[in-house]
């Protein structure tokens, strides 16, 4: 299990390319807050990844839907707001302060934070009245469903120390699913609001 997870962390920094632009000026520090986001992630580790076998669990990340080409531009960013807003209220509970090094900790919660900041002028180019409820319906509400699962499982393991170390792993899965979907972004490049 810790050559998975090294493994998986090589490929999460491997797949980070240069910055680019999503049409409404994110700028190079958004990439370079994501790759440090995950680098505080991978160090958060407590336990041997092997003291934990018991407690793994699918949350059913929807991989699919926000690496493959299902979301339109302005979908795309809704999704990625949802993702990180979601990340860093996970990482911003109370029961997550008692799980891990608060410094570390700390640094993620600012990290994630910026990188909503960078997001939210984006948010507001692609989210007219017309798509309002677009945070209520189909692939933003798929991710609000995933997260929940997360939480759910916290609360059936009573916070336990190896919950908190499963949940790691999966986040560190879905910040790798937020750079695949910011470069995918910034393939699309231009106008967000353009079809």
């Amino acid at each position: 299990m810790a050559f998975v997870l090294s493994l998986l962390m090589a490929l999460v920094l491997v797949s980070y390319g240069p910055g680019g632009s999503l049409g409404c000026d994110l700028s190079q520090n958004h990439v370079l807050l994501g790759r440090k986001n995950l680098k505080l992630l991978g160090q958060m580790t407590r336990l041997s990844p092997h003291s934990c076998l018991q407690d793994r669990k699918d949350f059913g990340l929807p991989q699919e839907m926000v690496e493959g080409g299902q979301l339109q531009k302005d979908q795309a960013v809704s999704v990625l707001h949802e993702m990180l807003q979601q990340s860093f209220n996970l990482f911003h509970t109370e029961r997550s302060s008692a799980a891990w090094d608060t410094t570390l900790l700390e640094q993620l919660r600012t990290g994630l934070h910026q990188q909503l900041d960078d997001l939210d002028a984006c948010l507001g180019q692609v989210m007219g009245k017309e798509d309002s409820d677009l945070g209520r319906m189909g692939p933003t509400l798929t991710v609000k469903k995933y997260f929940q699962r997360i939480h759910v499982y916290l609360q059936e393991k009573e916070y336990s120390d190896c919950a908190w170390e499963i949940v790691q792993v999966e986040m560190m899965r879905a910040l790798s699913s937020i750079s695949r979907l910011q470069k995918r972004l910034r393939k699309m490049g231009g106008n967000l609001n353009s079809p």
